[in-house]
């Protein structure tokens, strides 16, 4: 007797499991909507209306496809002019600042202390030598003269600190950036990254000298990925290193920063003109100091779009194509969900 009831035990149970089964995988039955229910609900697109959807579905990928045109560099724009040994021409407003006080206030200050100092020197030389002085002064003292070399340097030292301090409060107070480039040093090449644009990377490398002359690139400072930015935005540059102490710096934009292992330096500058700027390390970092040049392109913003979606990145504020789809059929869903709940029944009282 107690056989025959373990079978039957174990039959019923055989049976209950693909019943389970079919009952966790079938979905729940969805209640039939009424006809004002089915009037509410949005039409069906058309093939017509659904063509442009895709089309947008597939507008990132295009966007990846295109490819980005370099720019070509100017002669004498953004690089050393060799039949001229003086700055570049300056393209930010620090730059220009900078520039000024050095033609209007330095140069100026320095040339006329250098003759007076050589015309006072000759004087003595010539009127107090031994043919013409054979009995020399013996005056310590002389209260005017020592006024005179007190009081004048103290003008010129303050002539000099009141547009510098000015400049260096202008470097040193950047406004709010519109975008961020981290820039890392390696012996002997360097690395960009964009942490607003999806944080990729770019590892820019010097071009060999066949691939120089071939793209009309000045001789030593062609790279194979340059840095590229929008035209009119401040750009804020993060500066470190990877092995030695290295330094990124652009002439035109009067800008120069130490990249230190193990710090980050910042620094920042705007460029309203687009080009394609030049410069190099300027830190002894080895054997191949000499071959790590620096290329930065200024673009339109239209055109810097394409180019950060030709590297596979975003722009700020933008989400990538699989994170609008997802965003974009969470309200449908949600939509669709309180539907399949049936509606209460109202009773009357």
């Amino acid at each position: 007797m107690k056989s025959l009831l373990k079978i039957l035990v174990a039959a019923a149970a055989l049976g209950l499991v693909p019943t389970l089964a079919v009952a966790q995988s079938s979905p729940a039955a969805q209640p039939t909507p009424t006809a004002a229910e089915q009037a509410q609900l949005p039409a069906a697109p058309t093939g017509e209306a659904a063509a442009p959807e895709a089309a947008n579905d597939d507008a990132p990928a295009t966007a990846k496809a295109v490819p980005f045109p370099p720019a070509k560099p100017v002669e004498g724009v953004g690089q050393p002019r060799f039949e001229k040994h003086w700055f570049q021409p300056q393209v930010t407003d620090i730059g220009k600042e900078g520039l000024w006080f050095h033609d209007i206030i330095l140069m100026p200050i320095i040339t006329i202390i250098s003759f007076f100092v050589l015309g006072l020197m000759l004087w003595v030389m010539f009127r107090y030598r031994r043919a013409r002085n054979p009995e020399p002064s013996r005056t310590t003292h002389n209260t005017f003269i020592e006024v005179i070399w007190t009081v004048i340097p103290v003008i010129i030292l303050v002539a000099i600190a009141l547009p510098s301090i000015d400049l260096l409060r202008a470097q040193y107070s950047p406004p709010r950036a519109d975008l961020t480039v981290k820039a890392i040093g390696n012996q002997w090449f360097w690395t960009y990254q964009y942490p607003d644009n999806g944080d990729f990377e770019l590892v820019s490398n010097m071009l060999p000298a066949e691939e120089d002359a071939k793209r009309g690139e000045p001789r030593l400072l062609g790279v194979d990925e340059r840095m590229v930015v929008p035209a009119g935005a401040t750009v804020k540059m993060i500066v470190t290193s990877n092995d030695v102490v290295h330094s990124w710096g652009i002439p035109s934009f009067w800008v120069k920063m130490d990249a230190v292992p193990g710090r980050l330096n910042e620094t920042w500058f705007k460029v309203d003109q687009p080009g394609l700027y030049y410069g190099q390390c300027y830190e002894l970092c080895g054997a191949r100091h000499g071959f790590m040049p620096i290329a930065v392109e200024v673009v339109p913003p239209a055109q810097f779009a394409a180019w950060v979606a030709s590297k596979g990145g975003t722009m700020t504020g933008a989400k990538p194509a699989a994170a609008a789809a997802e965003t974009a059929t969470a309200p449908a869903e949600a939509t669709v969900t309180p539907a399949s709940a049936p509606a209460p029944e109202s009773k009357a009282h």
